[in-house]
């Protein structure tokens, strides 16, 4: 970092990714700084620095730099690698410790899980903290059962079709087999309620259990939300229909502008092939965060582009940049499988890169951004 990009970080205040520290410092203090960075988007902490700007530097700390890595190594659970450096401003030194968005989350230091909320440092929620165990692996959430739902939730003609895809024949068992049967494959939770992955896929209404689980479709009449709405619809039902009538209700609301050669019709502007609109929707409803109650994924047409907004950040190890790549990762394990059986998607991570070269292919760059909770997918028209 230059003299002047540390001066233009300090002019701007603290902030999510900005943190003033002047010394001494307390270990625990900077532990806790390290910890809510880590588990939310990463960050910088400034050393030398106080809490209205002033730079104080950090002369005479021979050893800070030691002392830091310790920190990092030893007051953090798990372990965290951050990078050091020492900048200066008029001959006064400040350090600049640069702590990544964690791969391992959640972190915490003593007995707490800190997030980073705009300036400030709080206790993860909950709900948070049951996010960042989700991230990490830990557990996931399409396995947890469904409170007050049973197995007279699920369509049992699509269970049927289903398992005859492999020469079995479901409704012809006995209740116990078919109970066994459903729990096996994670359609069942052993205290016999549906999984929220085997009612996604085969409820009769997964909506009335999962209000979350479902696509807002909204088409504008320009190029901002606050243009004249054409079109608006919520999509509802299990995934693979809410899939299917999403790429649907796309279609019927694209436009293609044409002109007449001769006698035939000529596009004047090529648009996203169906296969890009299948896989962008397939993709944020297997991925997204159903945990994240009251947030459904939305789906905005304007004159010039089409986003698609799905809750939930990207799994520890995957960032944006390795999704061009084909990096992946099953944030619900249940789901990703019988979307795979169903043919809705495959487990070799070729979704998204296939998204990028198809756009390509007829000149458009996608653009996909992770904000605060939500993944942003963004096709130009």
């Amino acid at each position: 970092m230059t003299p002047q990009e540390l001066q233009t970080l300090i002019q701007q205040g603290e902030n999510a990714a900005v943190e003033f520290k002047a010394l001494p410092l307390r270990p625990e203090a900077l532990a806790r700084e390290m910890v809510a960075f880590a588990n939310s988007a990463g960050g910088t902490i400034l050393l030398g620095v106080a809490d209205d700007g002033t730079v104080l530097g950090i002369d005479g700390s021979d050893q800070l730099e030691e002392w830091v890595m310790n920190i990092a190594r030893t007051a953090v659970i798990p372990a965290l690698t951050v990078t050091y450096e020492t900048v200066a401003i008029n001959a006064t030194r400040v350090a600049v410790v640069a702590v990544p968005k964690g791969s391992d989350k959640p972190y915490q230091t003593g007995d707490k899980y800190l997030m980073r909320v705009g300036s400030t440092n709080r206790v993860a929620t909950q709900a948070e903290l049951m996010r960042l165990f989700q991230m990490s692996g830990v557990f996931h959430y399409d396995t947890l059962p469904v409170a007050n739902a049973s197995i007279n939730d699920l369509n049992m003609a699509a269970l049927d079709s289903y398992f005859a895809n492999y020469g079995f024949e479901f409704s012809k068992e006995a209740d116990i087999a078919r109970r066994q049967l459903l729990i096996n494959t994670d359609i069942l939770a052993p205290s016999g309620e549906p999984t929220i992955g085997g009612l996604l896929m085969f409820g009769i209404n997964p909506s009335r259990y999962l209000p979350q689980a479902a696509i807002m479709f909204a088409h504008f009449n320009g190029l901002e939300i606050a243009a004249e709405l054409i079109d608006r619809q919520e999509i509802i039902g299990t995934l693979p229909q809410q899939v299917d009538a999403a790429v649907a209700v796309m279609k019927n609301n694209l436009l293609r502008p044409s002109t007449i050669e001769g006698m035939k019709r000529k596009d004047t502007r090529q648009l996203p092939p169906d296969k890009v609109l299948r896989e962008m929707v397939v993709n944020a409803c297997v991925h997204r965060n159903y945990a994240i109650a009251g947030s459904r994924i939305r789906i905005f047409m304007f004159d010039d582009r089409i986003e698609c907004i799905s809750p939930g950040r990207l799994p520890n190890t995957v960032t944006v940049e390795k999704l061009r790549s084909g990096v992946s990762y099953a944030s619900n394990p249940v789901l990703l499988k019988f979307m795979d059986n169903l043919r809705y998607i495959d487990r070799l991570g070729r979704g998204f890169p296939m998204i990028y070269r198809e756009m390509q292919q007829i000149g458009k760059e996608v653009n996909v951004y992770e904000l605060g909770e939500e993944l942003r997918v963004v096709l130009p028209l």
